[in-house]
């Protein structure tokens, strides 16, 4: 199920970034022959509508535009090579922005569906799914000797005086401090199951209550609490301007560290991984399943910008060059760094996927 969520949401950011090139284009006079979805061999044409065919491809994975002119060639006055470079710019980058503004409704969308988050006090009356997870382990406590981990979610504990069951941290707190060093078990979820969990609360682990009995974790209370429109498409603007930094800052860090060799790629995901991302995702609510679809929006489009032959922000690279040098690059060079650049990408996935498979059964 989750491979079926995956492939719909590729195909649908893909299309959102060919819908981009697709309606600039034709807001710039430039003929387009095709718009696809799915890649060739195509299995049907779905509709003709002046000169643009509208197909059905046997390859689910996505979809394209064909421009007349791409390459170059053709003496149509309409060729996408004939048109301005200034339109032909605009054209390459049309594809990005739409990435971005698909990033900024997904993100709004999800504040109003609702996903989860720590809930104030003013939160608590209006918030639904709510328990109590835990947000910090302090190394060398009991809790880190336990085992507890930061994304567990506390459902009850029991000691020998009885059970505790609620979520908000106060009562938490106060019902470990009165175990008085006795044995606590607390049943808790983590990654879908239950499991216990045995720890022995012990003095001098709170600086400021050195007396008190504690396990050293800080806990919150997480819920849903679903935003109004208006203070979504707010929030949502601010949310995806600081996700745009976030990503951009972390493509440069990693692909300066693939051309110096000093890549990290534990915390890079490629398609087996991202599967496994969206199928979880999609299975904790349609909020936290378009989060993740934003976010995997927002890098499309920046690596889509990135001045590597084959991607929009190459060909754009090369328009640059054309209208700094006020002619055509040849159309030889122009593959062969096209060539280069695909060889580069295909690599890498290579790479990111032999290293979630390593991920899995390693």
């Amino acid at each position: 199920m989750s491979i079926f969520i995956f492939i719909i949401v590729i195909v649908a950011l893909i299309v959102v970034h060919e819908l981009g090139h697709f309606i600039v284009a034709k807001l710039s006079g430039m003929r387009v022959d095709e718009f696809g979805l799915g890649y060739p061999p195509r299995a049907a044409t779905i509709a003709k509508i002046g000169e643009t065919s509208y197909t059905l491809n046997w390859l689910p994975f996505g979809g394209f535009v064909k421009i007349y002119g791409e390459d170059g060639g053709g003496g149509d006055p309409r060729a996408f090579s004939a048109r301005p470079r200034f339109l032909q710019a605009l054209v390459l980058i049309a594809g990005v922005t739409m990435n971005l503004l698909f990033a900024y409704v997904l993100i709004t969308g999800a504040l109003v569906a609702g996903t989860p988050r720590a809930l104030s006090e003013n939160d608590l009356a209006n918030a639904r799914n709510m328990e109590l997870m835990v947000a910090n382990v302090i190394s060398g406590t009991p809790a880190a000797h336990a085992g507890l981990l930061v994304g567990d979610s506390i459902i009850e504990a029991k000691d020998a005086r009885g059970v505790w069951h609620a979520t908000d941290p106060v009562s938490f707190a106060k019902f470990i401090a009165a175990s008085a060093g006795g044995v606590v078990t607390l049943n808790v979820e983590r990654a879908g199951s239950e499991q216990n969990i045995i720890a022995k609360p012990t003095e001098g682990v709170v600086p400021s209550d050195p007396s008190r009995y504690a396990l050293g974790v800080e806990v919150a209370t997480v819920g849903i609490v679903p935003l109004s429109f208006g203070a979504a498409i707010t929030e949502g603007a601010s949310l995806t301007w600081g996700a745009t930094l976030l990503t951009a800052e972390g493509l440069w860090h990693f692909f300066y560290g693939i051309f110096t060799f000093s890549a990290n790629l534990s915390q890079v995901s490629g398609p087996i991984g991202i599967a496994g991302v969206v199928g979880n995702a999609s299975a904790q609510g349609i909020g936290d399943l378009f989060s993740i679809m934003a976010i995997i929006s927002i890098n499309l489009a920046l690596i889509n910008l990135l001045p590597i032959p084959a991607l929009d922000g190459g060909r754009l690279l090369f328009v640059i060059i054309e209208g700094i040098i006020r002619r055509p690059i040849k159309a030889n060079i122009a593959r062969a760094f096209n060539t280069v650049g695909f060889a580069f990408l295909i690599l890498l996935m290579v790479v990111v996927t032999a290293h979630d498979i390593f991920k899995i059964i390693g």
